[in-house]
């Protein structure tokens, strides 16, 4: 396919460090998206619930009074923003549905302004200062794409990563670029035995996922050393290192461990056509054998 000034679309992915206060952590959001949105940028992506620190490191109550409805006074600041810049925005929030019902959900706001949708998270984990089980009711909205102004775009979140059905029931809905708000480090007692390995699965999981789907893989990491006041141990060190990997798994573009970045990434839709007809892995999938894939595991 003949590559056009159109196939051409800016991807911006937001790395930041995370203070105690949401009111100032959507102030800086909001000034790198517009600083995003200057650079070219016409499809931002914010990390994985960036109004606060990461509460789940504790269960406490008290943590339930971060959350807000959806639409609400986040997504109504992302509308007037993506409407004024002509961008799509891509805005993780912990969302309350109703009283005891609360998800971890990704907002998508087209570049007119309009909510598109959102995206709940699927897969909830449940690991030390990972307790996300007891503030997230796992997605009821399954996995879905949205065709946006620059793109088709699916939108998953972080414990998701992991999941390569996940990746394939939104890619076989025609997404072109798979993004992922993240929250991801490492215990800092375990880092010096397991964080290099730790680190390399996560790259190399969504990584595949590319190459599976041909499509463009977009993960966006916080940064920081997060220790939470009365919770014990010693917190969790974020390891940043956005990326944006291309249609056959290459890197082209990754943020660092322990600075704040804006990465802008030019990425070539024709690529998706490209990959997916020379690799055709979604021709020849066998669906007529894949019915075990629905139950737990096979005995």
């Amino acid at each position: 396919m003949k590559r056009t000034a159109s196939d051409i679309v800016k991807l911006g992915l937001l790395q930041t460090d995370v203070s105690a206060n949401p009111a100032a952590n959507l102030q800086k959001t909001v000034l790198l998206v517009e600083r995003a949105a200057k650079s070219g940028a016409k499809i931002i992506c914010t990390q994985e619930l960036f109004r606060s620190r990461y509460f789940c490191q504790s269960e406490d109550h008290a943590n339930f009074k971060l959350a807000e409805k959806i639409p609400g006074p986040s997504t109504d600041v992302f509308c007037q923003l993506a409407k004024k810049h002509k961008v799509v925005i891509i805005a993780s929030l912990f969302e309350k549905r109703a009283a005891g019902i609360y998800h971890n959900t990704a907002a998508i706001i087209d570049a007119d302004g309009s909510l598109l949708g959102s995206y709940r998270k699927m897969h909830i984990p449940d690991d030390p200062l990972y307790y996300e089980k007891f503030y997230f009711t796992p997605g009821d909205l399954g996995f879905k794409s949205w065709q946006t102004r620059y793109a088709k775009i699916g939108v998953l979140i972080c414990w998701d990563q992991w999941y390569p059905e996940a990746a394939r029931l939104t890619a076989m809905q025609g997404a072109e670029i798979l993004l992922y708000p993240t929250a991801i480090g490492w215990h800092p007692g375990e880092k010096k035995k397991h964080g290099f390995n730790q680190h390399q699965a996560w790259e190399t999981i969504q990584r595949s996922h590319a190459i599976a789907n041909g499509c463009y893989v977009a993960a966006v990491n916080r940064i920081g050393h997060e220790k939470l006041a009365g919770v014990s141990g010693d917190g969790i060190e974020f390891w940043g290192q956005s990326f944006v990997a291309g249609t056959s798994g290459e890197i082209i573009a990754k943020a660092g461990c322990h600075k704040e970045e804006t990465l802008i990434v030019p990425v070539d839709l024709a690529r998706v056509d490209t990959t997916r007809t020379h690799w055709p892995f979604l021709r020849d999938r066998r669906i007529d054998a894949y019915g075990n894939l629905t139950k737990r595991f096979v005995d």
